[in-house]
Parts: structure tokens; C-alpha cells; sequence
């Protein structure tokens, strides 16, 4: 069902340590990913020092924009959650610098609140 919920658009956790290999690179020395979500093919990864969201692009998926957010640079943020009609939720996370807010739609079934409770927990130290 994981397959079939990616696919759906359905968030899903992905395991840090295969997302650590992916992230070679990207990652500072020391700096470990405590937690990811996949929604489709984009992921929201969580480190103890920053949120990186990846951004897989084309349909190749050979194109990656990697996102890197410092927590103490999030002024706020806002998870909206689906409704009954309204099949999407959002995600907004202001920047300080920065005048709109990064803005990411999430399909109905992505788990909304452990990317909130998650951004609490980066934002919140």
C-alpha cells in the first residue's frame, strides 16, 4: 500500500538513514536527518540543524532542487489541513528576509501533523 499511497499523493515516512545516502553531499559534517516525509516524489526531510525540501523535478526525475531552510531562520509557520471538499493541505513557512512565505501543497492523507509537530520541534529548541 506504501506504492499505491506515493503515488496517490499520500505522505509517507521514509527511513533517514536511506535518505542520508541520497543526501551525500548536502549534509555538514555530523548533520543527521531525524525524520522525512515523501509526498509523490518530493520529500521534507528534518535534521537537527535545518529542513531540506527536495524538490524532484521533470519526468526523468534527473532535476533536484534542494531547499535548505535553518531552523532559527523560520519565523512562523502554518499547516492547514484537507476538509471534506477541499481535497489539499498547505503548508507555509515565512523566512526572515524573505516577504511570501514558501508555500507547498500536500494531498489529503499526508501526515500534517508530524511535518507540524516536526517544525515545532526544529523551530521550538
Amino acid at each position: 500500500m506504501g506504492l499505491l499511497d506515493g503515488l496517490l499523493g499520500h505522505g509517507s515516512s521514509v527511513d533517514p538513514q536511506d535518505l542520508a545516502k541520497r543526501l551525500d553531499g548536502v549534509l555538514i559534517e555530523g548533520e543527521r536527518v531525524s525524520l522525512a516525509f515523501r509526498v509523490i516524489r518530493d520529500v521534507f526531510a528534518f535534521t537537527d540543524k535545518r529542513l531540506i525540501l527536495i524538490d524532484v523535478q521533470g519526468i526523468t526525475g534527473s532535476k533536484v532542487d534542494y531547499m535548505s531552510i535553518p531552523y532559527r531562520a523560520i519565523t512562523r509557520f502554518s499547516v492547514e489541513t484537507a476538509g471534506t471538499f477541499d481535497l489539499d493541505s498547505e503548508l507555509k513557512i515565512w523566512v526572515s528576509g524573505a516577504e511570501q512565505p514558501v508555500t507547498k501543497t500536500l494531498k489529503k492523507g499526508t501526515d500534517v501533523r508530524g511535518i507540524q509537530r516536526a517544525l515545532a520541534t526544529g523551530v521550538l529548541r
